[in-house]
């Protein structure tokens, strides 16, 4: 598999972002919205790199192999903060490096419990039901989740905030 790499938003050409974030097959695992332009790309971009500056989140750009893949990061949620990992389909197989990841990015960020929302579109996954505290549906947007409370620091070598032997 070819390497990862996270960037800072702001090292990204927003061109770039524009073919995987209007992705047919990703669009349909996202809340429904209007395609990205010009405009609105860059407003979405600026509002990302406000929220990396916001204590507790980090939000990157994801490279696979030099290539843009998408982006992902920690940002508020309604009940906490959430994991985003929005790449495009050919990159799909990488979402679990990308998971474990973030989890070590929410463990040095200092969380306890991160969320984890997928789309109703999306199967219920074995691995996450078992790394998860609470699995339930939530309703955001007009649209049904399946909501995983995921304790940090199992997936950086850690249980229950102490370190594994």
């Amino acid at each position: 598999m070819s390497e990862i790499e996270f960037l800072l938003f702001d090292q990204v050409s927003p061109e770039d972002f524009m073919a995987v974030l209007n992705e047919e097959s990703l669009r349909k695992h996202l809340i429904s919205h209007p395609y990205f332009d010009a405009a609105s790309l860059q407003s979405w971009m600026e509002s990302k790199i406000k929220l990396d500056a916001v204590r507790g989140c980090r939000i990157r750009a994801v490279y696979i192999g030099g290539a843009l893949a998408g982006w992902c990061g920690i940002q508020p949620d309604a009940n906490g903060f959430e994991l985003a990992i929005v790449i495009a389909q050919k990159y799909w197989g990488y979402g679990i490096r990308i998971f474990k990841t973030l989890m070590c990015w929410a463990d040095e960020l200092g969380h306890e419990e991160i969320l984890f929302h997928l789309l109703e579109s999306r199967p219920e996954y074995k691995a996450l039901n078992k790394i998860s505290t609470q699995v339930h549906k939530t309703e955001q947007s007009g649209r049904c989740f399946t909501t995983y409370h995921v304790s940090v620091g199992r997936e950086c070598g850690k249980t229950h905030g102490q370190e594994s032997p």
